[in-house]
């Protein structure tokens, strides 16, 4: 009952020194409120970018790695040897056979092959620039292929390398604008193909990273109808393994260790001898760009310190003035039994009060800035942020104040109660 009549009282307190120089009070949180608005807007933006970057890689799964030719980014850092990389085989079928065959720390795992810039016809109608996949078996359990309408393909029709073909949702908009595409036949390099289903909208990401919406999904088999994915350095197209790992391996490094040592035992390497082919992880290249984003951070750190070091002073001299103004008040308290702590709780939570009240319209300024469009960029001020600015703005408060707090805990009752 104490500690709650303490804290009612210092609230009843903090209110009146509130509202008894509105003007001063808010010139003097000025400086939290802006210093918060400063550091959580940058904070709150720097988080949303790094999610909006990570989520525009979320085309290449999760817990997925990725044997290839190419390194997603430079190996080792600094940088990219693409002389070196660019002699490198091409991962072949074999190899991705042998890998099946011994891997044990896999859920799955997907041959499969890209190539840009297609036309997909269906009579009159077409649709350029369109990316087209060959797909081997496992592809939909590494990557999130959400059908809208028809079905994912039989394990029969990717070995044998049936003429079947999953769109992406704008494809199938643009081919067939007012009937359903499911069981119709399209032209892939004057090949005919069975749509069999439709991909989900997805939507632009805000990297403009490749998009469901306008990629088509054939066999692997069959797309080497179409083109030529041998083993060979000058290959135009390269095709590349998507291995998923276990639940229970933690950062992937037991099924990268075992990759690591199957593929070079697979191409013969002898141990002093450099990798001749590529273990690569999304995060990787969301980790790359991302890290650009801490030096803004720390801009916005030093602007927001000065502004709430401003608005410290502001409050450490609110704190005096009341001091001063309650210098009887606090003797009565104390000639009637009040410790010194009671007092200086008090004083200590009125600035810390005060400060908060800076730090909450801060945050709400913060607020509003998520509410302007940023096109593909969506801005969330998240919980993290908000305990952040609400934490910060209490030790601004708890430091502007302890020192008033201090002086009025030391007072000497019977010179509290005389003064003027």
């Amino acid at each position: 009952m104490l500690a709650l009549r303490l804290v009612l009282e210092s609230f009843s307190f903090a209110w009146k020194a509130l509202k008894s120089n509105i003007l001063r009070t808010i010139l003097s949180l000025l400086g939290v409120t802006v210093g918060i608005f400063a550091i959580i807007a940058v904070l709150t933006v720097v988080d949303s970018l790094e999610k909006n970057i990570k989520d525009s890689f979320n085309f290449l799964g999760t817990g997925v790695l990725y044997v290839n030719k190419w390194p997603f980014v430079p190996e080792g850092g600094g940088e990219f040897k693409w002389w070196e990389y660019w002699r490198r085989p091409t991962p072949s079928v074999n190899e991705f056979k042998f890998l099946q065959a011994n891997l044990k720390n896999q859920s799955a795992m997907a041959i499969y092959a890209p190539k840009g810039n297609n036309v997909i016809r269906k009579d009159n109608n077409s649709i350029g620039q369109i990316g087209l996949r060959g797909a081997g078996l496992g592809y939909e359990n590494i990557f999130e292929i959400n059908l809208d309408q028809g079905r994912y393909f039989t394990a029969d029709e990717v070995e044998a390398g049936r003429n079947m073909v999953i769109m992406g949702f704008e494809v199938a908009k643009a081919l067939f604008p007012d009937q359903s595409p499911i069981g119709e036949f399209v032209k892939i390099r004057n090949l005919k193909f069975k749509v069999v289903g439709v991909i989900k909208r997805q939507g632009q990401s805000f990297l403009g990273t490749p998009s469901n919406d306008y990629t088509t999904i054939i066999p692997y088999n069959s797309f080497r109808k179409l083109y030529q994915t041998g083993t060979g350095t000058w290959n135009e197209l390269q095709s590349m393994f998507g291995v998923k790992g276990n639940e229970y391996d933690i950062g992937l490094v037991e099924l990268e260790n075992e990759i690591k040592g199957l593929m070079r035992t697979r191409r013969g390497l002898r141990p002093g001898q450099k990798d001749n082919f590529s273990i690569n992880r999304p995060e990787a290249i969301a980790n790359a760009i991302s890290g650009l984003f801490d030096i803004v951070g720390m801009a916005g750190w030093v602007i927001g310190g000065f502004s709430m070091l401003v608005g410290g002073f502001g409050i450490a001299n609110i704190m005096f003035v009341s001091v001063k103004e309650r210098t009887p008040i606090i003797g009565l308290q104390k000639s009637l039994g009040a410790k010194n702590y009671f007092i200086l709780f008090q004083f200590l939570f009125e600035a810390v009060f005060l400060s908060l009240i800076g730090g909450l319209a801060g945050l709400v300024l913060v607020y509003l800035l998520t509410l302007i469009p940023f096109g593909s960029l969506e801005v969330v001020l998240t919980v993290k942020n908000v305990v952040l600015g609400l934490g910060v703005s209490s030790v601004i408060g708890l430091v502007a104040g302890i020192v008033p707090a201090a002086m009025a805990a030391r007072l000497d009752p019977v010179a509290a109660i005389r003064a003027n």
